[in-house]
């Protein structure tokens, strides 16, 4: 026998590999009547027959057995199952030798039409032995703890792996239970569950348990048993088979892997500063630490800086200010620390790490000596708390998230025993990175959200006031802060002749952006109020300026610019005339106005809803109701009569019925009616606008009907003047006199019939010619050198304002005069 490839007189053909490798495999395929289709040369070489005397034939005669039909019809069976078949099987060779193989079918499969099997078979080897310095070898310095037990479960037998894991000499394992040696090591759990498998048979396989050892009494140590019984030739139970692992390391990188991923569900969980830091706090201990305090910068606290801490930005900034923004301690009341929640806290690294906050990296001391102070003398009480309390190892983690420094979060330990180790570090590292981002995150949120706010009540009316014609008040509760700032907006505009505008909207979306939107919508409803257009009008004038600014984004967002995209608004436009007590309205998609009448009746006004503003092609449709004097007419946004069951339908019923209830004034009756709706912050805006209506009396109205006749114009002048002196307005007479003559002579000259002249008395003087005209008129700067065209300015330097609103009949020129 020549030596093999590996050095030794065996060759490698007879190497462990057989045992394994299938490659040599004696291969036949075998159609479903036995008849044999294939035939490798493998299979000639293991029965010595040839491809010639077999294929074709049936594959019983090589069989050295008896034949048995029902195992053969089971075993086609389960093949055609799919599942496939081995066991051992008897065979007879070409030279009539017998040979025991180990024969496999695979899973049936078709040639044709016939079903086929694949048939494969190897020589059963001898199986390798050992001898006993082999054994004892293996059982003695396998790098697996084992022990026998006995029936008693005493300890029989232990290899050196588990004498060294322990830490208890042999001597005294020997004969003992395990409970008699190592208390506290889950020795009872485990004695129970060792009867168990002695009763049952059934072995235990990787069990996980938490421990410590002798040799290192005050680390926990995780290990993996397994347990089996051992039995006798006469299949007695004669004891049982214990191995352990130490699986410390593995335990504790799950651990951590379990520790981070709770803490992805634990911290974050609201968009606040202070309650990030106290929730990273809350959730360290016990798990990791026993005392946690968390110091944020002061920066980042407010709400308008960028929490950036510049080191080299001079002496100042040497020891930068922080506040106490969150503390754990599994003492009630953290008695460890110095500083409360809240408290300002001046920074000092331990150890005199004062590059602690520029650098990143940790500070970790495993032990304190407390005869070395981690603090300089200043920070003297620091120290005093630490013998107190027995505050034994600490890690110290710089709050960083997106190169911006946040603070600094400080990890204690006292009542457990164990110090920190190098791989708590790495834990420490990942909570404190996972917290920073939340109160990052939470901090540009809260900037943000204060910026959107501020922009909010900038844009929003400071005061309103309706005149002698109503009385308003407003409530705005805006979002709460997971809801984000929105976009309802309302006004009160004060218009010629007495009246009053009354608008309310909502801008779709939440964010700066429909901040933007609302300020820009309020100021286009004010500027159209002030060219006294219909509700209609309006409304339809307003829908192509939120066409136009969608048009502008679009083009924007093709530029590869920043838009603020006008999504959607809808409003909501009234104006209330105290003279004949009409008030005049058209909606865009918002929701009915809500009135009260003095006996406490609510309703709401028929009004044809219109479409949201920015559909654009639909036409918005006014109507018009008589108010009673001292009705209570109200305007509001959705979040108000939505709730938190978003039942439109109820929520206006509980409106109306809110809002006929009785209150000292109508700022109390407002508030309550918010309250009543809106019991906690929703996550959409609320506003209401209320208004007490007023009639202006007819002894504050005068009106004359003016002939088309130039001569009229004397009698005019002596009407107002009259109807003045009985006012008690003598100081207006003049300048009033003077508007009127301009304002009615340009009606006869350049107007057409019938011509009216009215005279208002309200918190100011208000003068109107009406006529029959469309034409506008036009203020024009005369020349020195001509005769004409001075009276419209002159009627504009004399009143306080002047204008021109058109009706259904014409239009009417106005002009408002303060009153002494």
């Amino acid at each position: 026998m020549s030596p093999g490839r590996n050095g030794s007189d065996v060759p490698l053909s007879a190497g462990p590999r057989d045992l394994f490798d299938a490659s040599s495999d004696a291969t036949a395929v075998v159609r479903a009547d036995g008849v044999v289709l294939g035939w490798t040369r493998a299979a000639e070489a293991l029965l010595g027959y040839s491809a010639e005397e077999v294929v074709g034939r049936s594959a019983g005669r090589l069989l050295a057995m008896p034949g048995d039909p029902v195992r053969v019809a089971g075993v086609a069976e389960r093949c055609r199952g799919g599942m496939g078949w081995s066991g051992l099987v008897l065979l007879r060779r070409r030279d009539d030798d017998r040979i025991e193989v180990d024969l496999r079918v695979s899973a049936s499969f078709r040639i044709g039409a016939d079903d086929c099997f694949l048939i494969s078979a190897r020589e059963r080897k001898q199986q390798w032995t050992v001898g006993q310095s082999v054994l004892d070898g293996f059982l003695t310095r396998s790098p697996v703890g084992m022990a026998v037990m006995d029936v008693q479960l005493r300890y029989v037998w232990l290899n050196d792996t588990l004498e060294r894991i322990g830490g208890v000499p042999r001597e005294q394992r020997l004969g003992q239970r395990m409970t008699d040696i190592l208390p506290g090591l889950e020795a009872t759990a485990l004695e129970d569950l060792m009867r168990k498998v002695l009763v049952t048979g059934i072995p235990v396989i990787d069990h996980e348990y938490m421990g410590w050892s002798w040799a290192d009494p005050y680390r926990p140590r995780a290990y993996s048993g397994s347990f089996f019984p051992l039995v006798d030739a006469d299949r007695s139970v004669t004891g049982i088979c214990y191995m352990v692992l130490d699986v410390t390391e593995r335990w504790n990188a799950r651990r951590l892997l379990s520790l981070v991923n709770e803490a992805g569900t634990s911290l974050g969980r609201t968009l606040d500063v202070m309650r990030t830091a106290q929730e990273l706090a809350e959730f360290a201990v016990p798990r990791f630490a026993d005392l946690v305090v968390v110091d944020l910068l002061e920066t980042v606290l407010s709400t308008e800086g960028h929490g950036a801490w510049l080191p080299d930005a001079g002496p100042a900034a040497a020891r930068p200010v922080m506040r106490r923004a969150g503390m754990s301690s599994v003492r009630e009341g953290c008695p460890e620390a110095v500083k409360r929640i809240g408290d300002e806290v001046d920074f000092a690294a331990p150890l005199r790490h004062v590059n602690l906050l520029v650098d990143g990296e940790p500070v970790f001391i495993p032990i304190i000596d407390p005869a070395n102070p981690l603090w300089p003398d200043d920070q003297a009480d620091r120290n005093a708390r630490i013998r107190e309390f027995g505050l034994h190892s600490l890690i110290s983690v710089p709050m960083r998230a997106r190169k911006t420094v946040l603070g600094l979060a400080t990890f204690l330990r006292s009542q457990n025993p164990v110090s920190f180790h190098p791989d708590d570090v790495l834990l420490a590292r990942e909570l404190v990175a996972r917290a920073a981002l939340c109160v990052d995150n939470a901090r540009r949120y809260s900037r943000e959200h204060t910026a959107a706010v501020t922009l909010q009540h900038s844009l929003l009316p400071h005061a309103l006031t309706g005149g002698t014609a109503l009385e308003v008040v407003s409530y705005y509760l805006p979002a709460n802060a997971a809801g984000g700032v929105g976009g309802d907006w309302f006004d009160v505009i004060p218009l010629s002749g007495a009246r009053v505008g009354l608008v309310v909207g909502d801008v779709v979306g939440h964010g700066i952006t429909a901040a933007a939107t609302m300020g820009r919508l309020r100021t286009a409803v004010q500027t159209l109020a002030d060219m006294d257009l219909p509700p209609d009008e309006l409304l339809a004038h307003l829908d192509d300026l939120v066409l136009r600014l969608s048009e502008e984004e679009d083009d924007d967002e093709t530029a590869g610019r920043t838009s603020t995209t006008v999504l959607g608004a809808t409003c909501l436009y009234a104006v209330y005339d105290p003279v004949t007590r009409i008030c005049a309205m058209a909606r865009a998609g918002h929701p009915p106005p809500v009135v009260v009448t003095p006996d406490g009746h609510a309703y709401y006004p028929e009004l044809p809803a219109g479409p949201p503003l920015g559909l654009g092609g639909l036409a918005f449709e006014a109507a018009e109701i008589e108010l009673a004097e001292d009705s209570l007419f109200g305007l509001y946004t959705d979040g108000l009569v939505e709730g938190t069951d978003r039942d439109m339908e109820l929520g206006l019923t509980r409106l109306g019925e809110a809002l006929s209830q009785s209150a000292p004034s109508l700022e109390a009756l407002c508030a309550s009616a918010v309250g009543h709706l809106v019991p906690v912050p929703q996550p959409d805006d609320v506003a209401l606008l209320l208004a007490r209506t007023h009639a202006l009396s007819a002894d504050h109205v005068a009106s004359w009907d003016v002939p088309v006749d130039p001569a009229a114009v004397s009698d005019a002048r002596d009407l107002v003047t009259r109807q003045l002196q009985a006012w008690g307005l003598e100081e207006l007479a003049m300048t009033t006199e003077l508007i009127a003559s301009e304002l009615v002579t340009n009606a006869i000259r350049y107007a057409s019939g019938p011509v009216r002249l009215r005279l208002l008395r309200n918190s100011r003087l208000t003068c109107e010619v009406a006529d029959a005209s469309s034409t506008a008129p036009r203020l024009r700067h005369a020349r020195s050198t001509d005769e004409g065209g001075r009276g419209l300015f002159l009627v504009a330097q004399l009143a306080h304002r002047w204008g021109t609103r058109h009706t259904a009949k014409g239009k009417i020129i106005w002009t408002e005069q303060e009153i002494p």
